[in-house]
């Protein structure tokens, strides 16, 4: 195999990343895979299949997910070369998915184009669902977020998840790429399946999954602004809880929403007062405010948590799904923390049966930073409330595609839900999401602000929150049968 294929590969998989935000030039995503599977109909090496796969995941990963070197060495504190290695390590541990699925293409396809379009379709879904799980999971750049709205497919996402659209998205990409490679004369049998397609999903955004639940209630969503190397200096601190208060006391609602530890410290460790001015000033508008901050049990352990202040009961929510490395470190890599300064570093997960935050009539459904990446556990916690509600920090990645990518992800959890999601964030997209996937309302990024606007909450359930994953599991799994039929027979 030459070079000049692995290449070609690579800068497909660059490419595919203007598919999503902040591009979103969701065709391309299609165009991207439609040049990895082209490649991979010319193989008849699994091997070669690997590499071409490895390729192009490399290209997707290092172009996409990149920012997370700012984390590792500006705010992290690690050196240059160390971060850009532990960087090309993690993007090469997740472009063996796609490998593994190219290199499965190649040896189980049957040269029959439709077959192995839905061969494609499926191999590429479990691939990318077992992204999102092995080793707690990176679902990042699943290749179905792509499909946000305006794209037809993004009427998917109530009834497949973001699973099943990558699964359809891969099945247009190999059936276009088989037929191009086979000539232009085949391209009209694509054509129309592709037609039928675009045109189910377009008239699946027009179903109203579910419907409104009480009254709407008036919410303010809290951009701090605060940058990362100057959040934990300790002489800035009462700097910062001034400012928070302040930003409460001068924007009521019924419900106020802060970011992520916007109160970089142990709520133990708060001046005495503190939380009761800030909750009596939330009060004083007509409600309640969620404030992230970190919090200590009994035992010592710390979580990463959100809390309510105000007049009413106190509420809890400890973040279940840690970030590795981040949030905690795994096991044998107590080196990793020695190079990289990375605060409040030893956290203890959630647990996963916390009850949903109420406030103004309304069942709040809380999750924090790149937990509403994995829609199964969103779904878990979400049909029982109205809203979803996102508490995040990513000045950790600086002016990057972080920021823009994480409400596309957000987009899709509210059209997979039939929710609202309401995100507050400390330098940026503090947004409203309607269920639609819509982008109601959206404050700048990297400026100091509050987003007050009127939420309805919904109730009811669609598809993907009666079934999950498992309907788009299940169809990637007969779209295998083909394949494993006609191997199972030789």
């Amino acid at each position: 195999m030459r070079l000049r294929l692995p290449l070609v590969a690579m800068l497909a998989g660059i490419a595919s990343v203007l598919g999503f935000a902040p591009f979103q030039l969701f065709p391309a995503a299609v165009v991207s895979l439609a040049v990895l599977f082209g490649l991979l109909a010319r193989q008849r090496r699994a091997g070669f299949g690997f590499a071409i796969g490895l390729a192009w995941g490399l290209g997707a990963f290092l172009g996409g997910v990149s920012w997370l070197y700012v984390a590792l060495h500006r705010f992290g504190g690690m050196p240059s070369v160390l971060a850009g290695f532990c960087i090309f390590l993690f993007c090469t541990y997740l472009a063996l998915w796609p490998a593994l699925a190219s290199a499965l293409f190649v040896r189980w396809r049957s040269g029959r184009s439709a077959r192995d379009a839905l061969l494609a379709g499926g191999l590429w879904a479990l691939s990318e669902w077992l992204r999102g799980w092995v080793l707690t999971g990176f679902p990042w750049l699943a290749i179905g977020y792509s499909q946000t709205p305006p794209s037809p497919l993004a009427g998917f996402f109530p009834v497949l998840g973001v699973y099943g659209v990558s699964a359809l998205v891969a099945m247009l990409a190999a059936g276009l790429g088989i037929m191009i490679q086979r000539g232009p004369g085949r391209l009209l049998p694509w054509g129309v399946s592709a037609v039928l397609l675009l045109g189910l999903g377009q008239s699946l955004r027009s179903v109203t999954w579910t419907v409104p639940d009480g009254e709407p209630v008036r919410v303010a969503l809290v951009q701090t602004n605060i940058e990362q190397d100057l959040k934990w200096q300790p002489e800035r601190l009462q700097q910062w809880l001034a400012l928070n208060l302040e930003l409460v006391r001068n924007h009521p609602a019924q419900i106020v929403v802060l970011p992520e530890s916007t109160l970089p410290m142990l709520a133990d460790h708060l001046p005495v007062g503190y939380l009761a001015a800030m909750g009596a000033s939330a009060a004083k508008g007509g409600g309640e405010a969620i404030v992230g901050v970190f919090m200590r049990d009994a035992e010592g352990r710390i979580y990463n948590a959100a809390r309510t202040v105000g007049d009413g009961a106190v509420q809890t929510y400890a973040k279940q799904h840690l970030v590795p490395f981040g949030e905690y470190s795994p096991p044998t890599f107590d080196w990793f923390y020695r190079l990289a300064k990375i605060p409040m570093s030893d956290q203890t997960g959630g647990s996963a049966d916390q009850p949903l935050i109420e406030l103004a009539g309304q069942r709040l459904a809380l999750n924090i930073c790149y937990e509403d990446a994995f829609g199964e556990e969103i779904r878990h916690r979400a049909g029982e409330a109205g809203i979803l509600v996102n508490l995040s920090n990513l000045a950790w990645y600086g002016d990057s595609f972080a920021q823009p990518q994480h409400l596309q992800i957000a987009r899709v959890r509210a059209l997979e839900t039939g929710r609202p999601m309401l995100r507050a964030t400390n330098t940026g997209m503090t947004a409203a999401i309607g269920p639609d996937g819509s982008v109601v309302g959206m404050l700048p990024p990297f400026t100091r602000d509050v987003l007050t606007l009127s939420v309805q909450g919904m109730t009811g359930l669609t598809p993907y929150l009666r079934w999950g994953d498992a309907l788009a599991l299940a169809l990637a799994g007969l779209a295998l049968l083909p394949a494993m039929w006609r191997r199972w027979r030789r």
